[in-house]
């Protein structure tokens, strides 16, 4: 299987929601479960059955979390320049046909979130933009039809 590139922050992050699901949720869950079934028939209980759904879902995502762990690969992000996009740089392009400007944080899969402007290296447009430079126009298919995006700005930031 593939190792999939991270931050250290992004690795950490993992962790800490790992250990908040095993050591706080999935406890509290075991004692919902125990107090539904207190209750009395469970056929009929939807306290039982609420927090046996959730049960299932904690445990999928304790699984989902442990594997994306397994499958991580931190990347570190020390001696970056900023002359060339690469995992880790905020690149900001302009829309060739638009004049549209959008910045991006390039990170792996497990940390990418579009609402806070962290796209995963492994998206099309994060593919198309690694290596390029400054001044680079890059031509990107998306499922909205192919794009052409002038590189403007690479940054060095902050990971959270």
């Amino acid at each position: 299987m593939d190792k999939m590139p991270i931050t250290k922050a992004g690795f950490e992050k993992l962790k800490k929601e790992l250990d908040q699901l095993k050591r706080v949720l999935i406890p509290e869950n075991i004692k919902a479960i125990e107090e539904a079934r207190g209750h009395g028939d469970i056929s009929e209980n939807a306290d039982y059955q609420c927090a046996k759904e959730r049960q299932s879902f904690l445990h999928g995502r304790m699984q989902e979390v442990e594997n994306s762990l397994a499958t991580s690969q931190i990347v570190e992000l020390n001696g970056l320049t900023g002359d060339r996009v690469v995992f880790g740089t905020t690149v900001s392009f302009a829309d060739i046909d638009s004049g549209d400007t959008t910045r991006y944080q390039l990170v792996g899969p497990y940390e990418s979130d579009v609402s806070n402007n962290r796209i995963s290296v492994t998206s099309p447009i994060g593919k198309a933009l690694i290596g390029k430079n400054v001044g680079d126009v890059v031509r990107v298919k998306t499922p909205g039809g192919v794009r052409e995006v002038e590189i403007v700005d690479i940054a060095i930031e902050e990971m959270e």
